[in-house]
């Protein structure tokens, strides 16, 4: 029996790795992308990716993106309140979806988080990379033909020059060894424009990088027909 499950979707190569073992065990029929935006900014807070770019990857990807809206800054208040209404909303839509998927590797104190929070709405969580070697799944990302962007360095991990390269080989062999190869701690976030996932790569043009908050170095990625 094949069950419905919801992916936390942020753009990135991880949830995209979910998506990917989600799809390819018959247990589960991923059937909806929920995506966390600010408001006044319209992109995802962290990754800085863009509305229309993710939009352009949920209809690469064949699902449907089902945006949460919040102001940024929020409290965790107002985040867990717009995301349990997002909940009601998916469920009201897809009966019978309860599960809701993430692309968490091995932060057990996050995993937790999620899970009570869907716990009090009456779901469950689904973590399809869980334990996994971070390293090895990094390279089976780039080999297996996977693309992305850096958007996002936390400087005090990481040199800001890598925000903006290429999730490659050559980015694998030049990061520090206490940098997680998947940036599971934070240290960076990406964007996934292209591979065997997508029907269609995601046409990008890279714009300007950044500094906020005197910590996180950005670096813009926008639809190339955005203009």
């Amino acid at each position: 029996m094949t069950t419905p499950v919801l992916l936390a979707w942020s753009g990135g190569k991880d949830c995209l790795m979910a998506l990917e073992a989600l799809r390819s065990d018959p247990a589960w029929q991923p059937v909806a992308l929920l995506t966390t935006i600010t408001r006044d900014f319209q992109r995802v807070a962290m990754h800085g990716i863009r509305r229309d770019v993710l939009e352009a990857q949920a209809a690469a990807l064949g699902l449907p993106l089902v945006p949460v809206e919040i102001d940024w800054p929020s409290s965790n208040e107002v985040y867990e309140a717009a995301h349990a209404a997002a909940l009601d909303a998916v469920a009201a839509r897809w009966p019978g979806l309860r599960h809701c998927a993430y692309g968490d590797l091995f932060l057990a104190d996050v995993r937790g988080y999620r899970e009570a929070q869907l716990a009090r709405m009456g779901w469950q969580g689904v973590f399809p990379l869980w334990g996994r070697d971070t390293a090895a799944l990094a390279r089976r990302f780039v080999d297996q033909g996977h693309r992305a962007f850096l958007t996002c360095v936390d400087t005090t991990l990481l040199d800001a020059c890598y925000s903006g390269r290429s999730f490659d080989a050559s980015l694998l062999a030049d990061l520090p060894q206490d940098v997680d190869p998947c940036g599971e701690n934070g240290e960076f976030h990406t964007l996934a424009w292209a591979g065997p996932a997508f029907r269609q790569e995601i046409a990008i043009v890279r714009g300007e990088s950044l500094l906020r908050e005197d910590r996180f170095q950005y670096t813009d990625f926008r639809l190339a027909h955005a203009g």
